[in-house]
């Protein structure tokens, strides 16, 4: 399947956004975009890019793999690993996020658990997950699907749609919504920023949040 692209502009634009304003505009326009319990392994680290589907299942009498597809993963694509949620078996290593990161790929997120954490911290690469556990997926789980829909905390993700992650949590915009929902992130990253200001100013946060429409910034449009 071939991947639709956005412009990369809108990639690095997202990049200086924070994943509250994103969920507040996902919330404006009433589309679920939070990834329930997904949080980060790597701290301080920003993900975001289209995403490269994966969805394992439980292994069969005759044993199938993990997968090698790292190798059609393109630069500052996104992985997203759906292992319905299995806490029992690791889908994501070491090894996995030292390729990765060398092929300049923006993230991995898996529903599902991760391991070898202490060295994937010290690669650096931008991880998620539901948590961490060492035993591992080979001979447990075999790859399904590449490139097909996902799921992930209940909500649907499609190949090119956009992942975004940091030090609060992941989320994902679907591929139609994208540009809109920049739109929408912005005007309340202002008007977050204009509250801050009102009250370095001496203003009370009554008055602030009222100046600037603080209470209905995410409520969704009719």
């Amino acid at each position: 399947m071939k991947i639709p692209k956005l412009p990369p502009e809108i990639i690095e634009a997202y990049k200086m956004l924070d994943s509250t304003s994103i969920s507040d505009a996902m919330d404006r326009l009433g589309i679920p975009a939070g990834l329930y319990q997904i949080k980060p392994v790597t701290p301080e680290k920003v993900m975001c890019g289209q995403a490269f589907t994966v969805r394992y299942v439980p292994c069969g009498e005759v044993k199938g793999t993990v997968g090698d597809f790292l190798d059609d993963v393109e630069a500052g694509q996104v992985c997203v690993l759906d292992n319905g949620g299995r806490d029992y078996c690791t889908v994501w290593g070491d090894i996995m996020a030292l390729y990765a990161k060398m092929r300049g790929i923006a993230g991995a997120l898996i529903y599902g658990v991760c391991r070898d954490v202490k060295d994937v911290r010290k690669i650096g690469f931008p991880l998620f997950s539901l948590g961490h556990y060492m035993v591992t997926g080979k001979d447990r789980v075999e790859v399904a699907e590449i490139n097909g829909p996902v799921t992930v905390s209940g909500i649907k993700v499609c190949p090119g749609d956009l992942i975004f992650g940091d030090d609060t949590g992941a989320l994902v915009v679907p591929f139609d919504k994208v540009e809109t929902v920049l739109e929408i992130a912005r005007e309340i990253e202002q008007k977050e920023e204009c509250i801050r200001k009102s009250l370095q100013d001496g203003k009370s946060l009554r008055e602030s949040r009222a100046q600037n429409g603080y209470h209905h910034l995410q409520t969704k449009e009719i």
